[in-house]
């Protein structure tokens, strides 16, 4: 757990900014890129500048799977030059739970994140293993949020930081050892934890997110939640291109919701920041020994 001081309390608002398919699974498998990126049709490359001015003057986390830098360079440039934090979420958005696959995936995505700068990690569906840290260690990165855990804490993996994804405790006791993969699971829930940082309880529960986000920041801390693109402007026909699989696989339909006016209220209520200035805040602060 992270010890005092710390920086002053804030949203560390995350854009994990992806295509709109990554939502569905039965696309992973299609492995040509023009292939990919004409079912984006676009989408990520127009969306991007709606988003920066829905922002105004906030500064966020944006994790960007890699082959969006691919296919339109103009994306990543947009958002360094508007003076947000570049992150990595993927190369391609797919599950990444094996030390292959993560390993093909850094080295396949280096280029681009050694032109950035990109200093932080966000694993697809928030889901990894510990193995990733010294995978993430050798790629040159300083931090991962790619777990959920109790909004405070900040754990170093050997020399990876490691800042959760925020849940709420209701009941129960907190866990001694946060570990991967801790992702958005029934054992989650069963164990006392609401995973509010993911946009899937905001999808569901916004307004209770906006009070627990008041509560945590009047107790000093700085939850971590995350937003994707199609939930702040609308990709074409969406959601009705994902009729099947809303159909078959409803869970995924929180991620469908307009989220836009759930963002509007954040920015107007809370102070943002990125998770990048708030590590350097807090290891400024602890002297680098914040665990």
């Amino acid at each position: 757990m992270s010890h005092k001081p710390t920086p002053a309390p804030r949203v560390l608002l995350s854009i994990d900014y992806e295509p709109w398919f990554a939502l569905v699974r039965r696309f992973d498998g299609m492995s040509e890129p023009v292939e990919r990126r004409d079912l984006d049709g676009g989408f990520t490359a127009w969306a991007i500048d709606p988003i920066l001015e829905k922002l105004d003057n906030a500064k966020v986390s944006f994790y960007l799977v890699g082959e969006i830098a691919d296919w339109y360079p103009d994306v990543p440039q947009k958002i360094v030059n508007a003076g947000h934090e570049l992150g990595f979420h993927c190369q391609i958005h797919r599950p990444l739970v094996t030390v292959h696959d993560i390993a093909i995936d850094l080295q396949s995505s280096a280029g681009w994140r050694e032109k950035y700068g990109v200093r932080g990690y966000r694993a697809p569906m928030v889901h990894t293993i510990e193995d990733v840290y010294p995978l993430l260690e050798k790629s040159g990165f300083e931090y991962s949020s790619s777990i959920y855990g109790r909004s405070g804490y900040l754990m170093q993996k050997g020399k990876i930081w490691e800042l959760p994804v925020s849940t709420y405790r209701l009941f129960g006791r907190s866990d001694a050892l946060v570990q991967a993969p801790r992702h958005l699971t029934m054992k989650l829930l069963l164990g006392g934890e609401l995973p509010y940082g993911s946009s899937f309880t905001i999808g569901l529960l916004s307004d209770t997110v906006l009070r627990i986000l008041e509560k945590e920041l009047s107790a000093g801390l700085s939850p971590v939640i995350i937003l994707h693109p199609y939930e702040i402007v609308r990709s074409k026909n969406w959601p009705g291109r994902m009729g099947w699989d809303l159909a078959i696989n409803p869970i995924l339909l929180p991620f469908t919701f307009d989220k836009s006016g759930f963002l509007k209220k954040l920015l107007q209520s809370f102070p943002v920041g990125s998770l990048e200035d708030y590590l350097d805040e807090a290891l400024a602060l602890c002297g680098g020994r914040c665990d």
